[in-house]
């Protein structure tokens, strides 16, 4: 395969839009009768909100489709064509009763179709969290592609792809919570390190807990769940400054962390549950 392109630099210098519109028709722009297209099972978007379609099918009747949706010859189907990016604009303009509807075509592969399909809509913040860590999870599965491939590809970094993937490890019910809007990828985030992330999940929704408050309680369960240690005579008790300089390394790198002053000296705990929080961990001290 010819050298992959920096699509983390944005889907518009990906597509050269700017010279597309300039050549028209020649440069893939034209339209398309829209039973001609069909949508990409592989989309990573999976959830459409009513309300907002409603709003741009209305937009769409009245002024029509303003931005060309991107399409590749379709696979499976000679003679027509696969959605790449833009699938809310063609179902609105289904809903709207447009016969066409303006595309630009390009010949992409499956890779790119998904890579395309994934930038187009993080950077957009049109996917729940679970549809961005399905993505990421497709790519990886599907293609090959390393975390840190990944991450280059959608211009995130390497912690963010890893912790986003983690949610996919969640309860059922919780990825329900995730998909639903019910509980934000900070949320999720601190629920993914609870011993019990569905108890603390329900009790982020049902009392409204803000990110900092779920982390605190992930935290304190965390702690009480940890196997009691050995007494230590020459271990004085934290005083308030010790647990806050935890608090404030446990934020900073998302994991549990513990201070023991001991005469002389003392210890500095980091626990991590993943390979890819420890490779994390280390990627920050050793680039310090």
């Amino acid at each position: 395969m010819t050298e992959r392109r920096g699509l983390g630099r944005g889907l518009s210098a990906l597509l050269d839009e700017a010279a597309a519109a300039g050549e028209g028709a020649a440069a893939g722009n034209r339209e398309i009768p829209i039973e001609q297209i069909h949508r990409n099972a592989a989309q990573p978007r999976m959830d459409f909100d009513v309300d907002d379609l409603e709003v741009l099918t209305v937009s769409v009747r009245e002024r029509g489709v303003l931005q060309p949706i991107l399409v590749r010859p379709s696979p499976e189907q000679p003679g027509e064509y696969q959605i790449v990016a833009g699938e809310r604009r063609w179902r609105a303009a289904q809903a709207a009763g447009l016969t066409t509807i303006p595309v630009i075509l390009r010949e992409l592969d499956d890779l790119e179709t998904l890579e395309i399909a994934i930038i187009e809509n993080v950077q957009r913040a049109d996917l729940n969290p679970i549809e961005e860590a399905s993505g990421y999870r497709a790519l990886m599965d599907r293609f090959g592609r390393t975390q840190e491939d990944v991450a280059r590809t959608v211009g995130k970094s390497r912690s963010h792809v890893a912790n986003t993937l983690r949610l996919l490890d969640l309860p059922p019910t919780v990825v329900i919570m995730l998909r639903l809007g019910k509980l934000s990828a900070g949320h999720a985030r601190a629920v993914a390190s609870a011993p019990d992330p569905l108890v603390l999940a329900h009790r982020v929704v049902e009392q409204g807990l803000s990110v900092r408050a779920a982390e605190t309680l992930a935290r304190r369960a965390q702690s009480d769940a940890a196997p009691a240690r050995p007494h230590d005579e020459d271990a004085p008790r934290r005083d308030a400054d010790t647990r806050a300089l935890e608090e404030d390394l446990a934020r900073a790198l998302g994991l549990a962390v513990e201070i023991a002053h001991r005469r002389g000296g003392g210890e500095l705990t980091i626990r991590y549950k993943t390979l890819e929080q420890l490779d994390d961990v280390c990627r920050r001290l050793t680039r310090g």
